[in-house]
C-alpha cells in the first residue's frame, strides 16, 4: 500500500500554549531576573513570524548563506549493502559549517540584530553549534562568546579553532563534567548579567519558553524539504523518518512536517553510550524521570533523591541529561518512538557510511544510522526510510580513530 500523503488539520501547530507547555512539559522554570528578557523574546519572535521583511530576509539567508535546500540522497550503496529498505539521507552536512546547527542560530542572530542586541552568546556540546553562532555573527558584525566544556573543547579541537578563527571567545567550562549541561548553566549566568544588550542563542530545541518553539520553527524546514523532495523522488512519503536525540532540534525539525501522517513511523535515537545504567549513557527514555532542569520540565536523567545522574556518549552533541519538552510530549502520546544505540553501534555506522557511500558522517548522525542499518533488512524493499544525516563527522574523526583504538599521525 502506497504510503500517501495526507491533509488533515493540524494541532502540532497549537503547541505550545501560551505558557510555553506542551501538555505537561515545558514551562518557564527561570531566575526572575529572566522572566522579562524571555517574555520580551517572545513577543520580538511572534512579531517576527508574522513579519514579511524578516522573514523574506530569513529566506534570502537560509538560500544565500546557508546553502538550503539541502539535498535528498539515495544511498544506493549503503542499501545494497544491507538488502531491504531503501534508504535515503538527507544531507544537512552539505550545509555551511556543515551541519543543521546553521538554521536556528541564523534565525536567533537575525532575531538579535532586529532587536538591537549587539553581543550574543551560545553554548555547545560538539561545536557545531558553536561554529553556526560564531559564523553569523563574524557576518553580521555582533560580539560572540561561546560556553564549552573543557572536556568536548578536549575532543573537539578543530571546531573550537573554527570558532576562533571566525571571532568568537570560547571559554572553557571546567565545572562537573566539563560538558554540555554546563556550558548551558554558564551562558545563562553570562545572560542573567547582561540580558539589556545580550542574546542568548540557544541552541537546541530545549529550555525555557519560548526556545523550544524557536527552534523548532527554525529548524522545521528540514522536514517541509524533505517531504517535498520525497514526494518529488518517490511520489509516496517515507514510511520512517528517522534522527539522532540529543536535545532534540535536528529530530524535530525532521519530524515535524510528517506528525500528522500516521503511516510515517518516526524515531529518534538516543545515546546509549556504554551501558544502559546510571553514568553510562545518555538515554532519557530509557532511564530517566520527570523533573526539571535550566528551565522547563521534561525526562531527565536523575537519581532517586534528584540530583543530575552523569552522562557519557561518544558523541559530544548527545551527551546530555535531558530532552527536549516537545519531544516528551509525543513520547508520551505516543507519536513518536524512541530507541538508542551504543557507542559501538555508532562507531560501526560511521565506518560502514564512509565504505558504502564516500560520505563521513558525524557522530551524532551515526546514531540515527545505527538504527537504519539495524532497520532496514528486517523490511521489504518497497519499503523507504529516510534518515536525516545532521551534520558532517570532519570533527569526529580524530576521537573516532581514538575510540576504535587506531593511531593517527600527521
Amino acid at each position: 500500500m502506497s504510503n500517501s500523503a495526507t491533509t488533515s488539520s493540524a494541532p502540532r501547530f497549537s503547541l505550545p500554549d501560551a505558557s510555553g507547555h506542551f501538555g505537561e512539559f515545558g514551562g518557564i522554570y527561570v531566575p526572575e531576573t529572566l522572566m522579562t528578557p524571555l517574555a520580551e523574546l517572545t513577543k520580538a519572535y511572534l512579531s517576527a513570524k508574522e513579519d514579511p521583511e524578516f522573514q523574506a530576509e530569513l529566506a534570502h539567508l537560509q538560500k544565500q548563506y546557508i546553502g538550503r535546500p539541502s539535498i535528498l540522497y539515495y544511498a544506493e550503496g549503503l542499501t545494497r549493502h544491507l538488502g531491504g529498505a531503501k534508504i535515503y539521507l538527507k544531507r544537512e552536512d552539505l550545509l555551511h559549517t556543515g551541519a543543521h546547527k546553521i538554521n536556528n542560530a541564523v534565525g536567533q542572530a537575525l532575531l538579535a540584530r532586529c532587536m538591537g542586541k549587539k553581543r550574543v552568546i551560545a553554548e555547545t556540546g560538539a561545536g557545531q553549534h558553536g561554529v553556526a553562532t560564531a559564523s553569523i555573527c563574524a557576518k553580521f558584525g555582533l560580539e560572540c562568546v561561546v560556553y564549552m566544556g573543557a572536556t568536548d573543547m578536549a575532543r573537539q579541537a578543530l571546531n573550537v579553532y573554527r570558532m576562533q578563527l571566525m571571532g568568537a571567545e570560547v571559554r572553557a567550562v571546567n565545572a562537573g563534567q566539563k560538558t554540555l549541561k554546563e556550558a548551558v548553566n554558564e551562558a545563562m549566568r553570562d545572560w542573567v548579567t547582561n540580558v539589556r544588550n545580550t542574546h542568548y542563542i540557544l541552541g537546541t530545541a530545549y529550555g525555557a519558553h519560548p526556545f523550544p518553539m524557536m527552534v523548532r520553527d527554525f529548524q522545521r524546514v528540514i522536514s517541509k524539504e524533505s517531504r517535498e523532495q520525497m514526494l518529488q523522488e518517490e511520489k509516496r512519503l517515507p514510511d520512517y523518518v528517522i534522527a539522532c536525540v540529543g536535545g532534540g532540534s535536528n529530530a524535530i525539525g525532521s519530524f515535524f512536517e510528517y506528525l500528522d501522517d500516521p503511516n510515517v513511523t518516526l524515531i529518534g535515537v538516543e545515546a546509549g553510550g556504554r551501558a544502559i545504567a546510571p553514568g553510562e549513557h545518555a538515554a532519557r527514555f530509557s532511564g530517566g524521570k520527570l523533573g526539571v532542569l535550566q528551565g522547563c520540565m521534561t525526562y531527565i536523567l536523575q537519581d532517586k533523591e534528584g540530583q543530575i545522574e552523569g552522562t557519557h556518549s561518544v558523541s559530544a552533541g548527545l551527551d546530555y541529561a535531558a530532552v527536549g519538552p516537545e519531544h516528551a510530549y509525543y513520547w508520551k502520546k505516543g507519536r513518536i518512538q524512541y530507541g538508542h544505540a551504543n557507542d559501538m553501534e555508532a562507531l560501526d555506522a560511521f565506518k560502514l557510511l564512509c565504505r558504502t557511500e564516500g560520505i563521513l558522517p558525524a557522530l551524532e548522525s551515526s546514531h540515527a544510522l545505527a538504527h537504519a542499518i539495524k532497520l532496514a533488512p528486517t523490511l521489504p524493499t518497497d519499503k523507504i526510510l529516510l534518515v536525516n544525516l545532521s551534520g558532517r563527522g570532519d570533527k569526529d574523526v580524530w576521537h573516532a580513530a581514538k575510540a576504535m583504538g587506531t593511531t593517527l599521525t600527521i
